[in-house]
C-alpha cells in the first residue's frame, strides 16, 4: 500500500498520513531556520514536492529558512524532485540512483541564497536534471560538485552566482549538458569521460572595462578534460550581463 505523506513545518512541525492510490509522495511547506531534512525514497515514481510547474499541481515543495541541511537520497527509476527553496547558508546533498528521474528544483528564484554548498551524486541513465540557483536576487558563494555515472542524461544547469566554484565529472556516454554560470567571478572544472557527449558551456562574469582594476585577473576559468569521440563542446566566455 503506498503511502501519502505531507508535512508542514511552519516554526513547528506537524504530520498527516493518508492513503494514495498512486505512488510514494512527499510534498513540503516549511518557514524557518536550521532545519535539517533527511528524506529517503526507494521504489518506483516517488515524488517530492510534486509534479513540475507544467502539471499545475499546487502543494509543491516551498521551502524558506536559513542554516538548512538537506540529504535526499532516491532508489529506482522515474522519480520526480521538483519545487522552490529559499535558503542562506544552507548545504544540500542529493544522492540519485536509478533511471527515467526528474529533477526540476531552482534555489534563490524568489529570494536570497548566499553561501550554498551543493553536492550531487547520480548513478543512472535518461534522467533530467532542470537545476538553478540565483536569479533575480543575491546568491554569492556557490560551491557545486556533481559526480555522474550513467548514459543519456540530460543536463540544464543555471548557477546565478558571485564567487562560484562549479566541479563537474561526468562518465558515460551520449549526455546531453547545457551550464550556464553568470554574475560574477566563476570556475567550472569540467571531466568527462565517455562517447558522443554534446555539452554546452557559457561563463558570463559580468562588464569589464580598461579602468576596472579587478580585470587584471580572470573571472570567468574553464578547466577541461575530455575524453570522448564524437564529442561536440562549445565553450562561451562573455564580459557581459546577460546570457543572450
Amino acid at each position: 500500500m503506498n503511502k501519502l505523506l505531507s508535512l508542514l513545518l511552519v516554526m513547528s512541525t506537524s504530520f498527516v498520513f493518508a492513503q494514495a492510490t498512486d505512488d510514494n509522495e512527499i510534498k513540503i511547506t516549511q518557514t524557518g531556520d536550521t532545519l535539517k531534512l533527511y528524506i529517503d525514497q526507494v521504489g518506483f515514481g516517488n515524488k517530492i514536492g510534486g509534479d513540475d510547474a507544467s502539471g499545475g499541481t499546487l502543494s509543491s515543495m516551498s521551502i524558506t529558512g536559513t542554516t538548512l541541511e538537506f540529504d535526499l537520497d532516491f532508489t529506482g527509476d522515474q522519480n520526480i524532485l521538483f519545487g522552490p527553496v529559499v535558503a542562506d547558508s544552507s548545504d544540500y546533498t542529493l544522492n540519485f540512483a536509478g533511471d527515467s528521474n526528474e529533477i526540476d528544483w531552482n534555489i534563490g528564484y524568489i529570494g536570497s541564497a548566499d553561501s550554498s554548498n551543493i553536492d550531487f551524486d547520480v548513478t543512472g541513465s535518461s534522467n533530467t536534471f532542470d537545476l538553478d540557483q540565483g536569479y533575480v536576487y543575491s546568491a554569492e558563494r556557490l560551491d557545486a560538485d556533481l559526480i555522474l555515472i550513467g548514459s543519456s542524461n540530460v543536463f540544464d544547469i543555471d548557477w546565478e552566482a558571485d564567487d562560484l566554484i562549479w566541479t563537474f565529472d561526468v562518465t558515460g556516454g551520449s549526455n546531453n549538458i547545457n551550464t550556464l554560470q553568470n554574475d560574477g567571478a566563476g570556475k567550472i572544472d569540467f571531466t568527462i569521460n565517455g562517447d558522443s557527449a554534446d555539452v554546452d558551456i557559457t561563463q558570463i562574469s559580468g562588464t569589464c572595462s580598461p579602468s576596472n582594476a579587478s580585470c587584471s585577473s580572470p573571472d570567468g576559468v574553464i578547466v577541461l578534460d575530455v575524453t570522448s569521440d564524437n564529442a561536440i563542446i562549445q565553450l562561451t566566455q562573455k564580459d557581459s550581463t546577460s546570457d543572450s
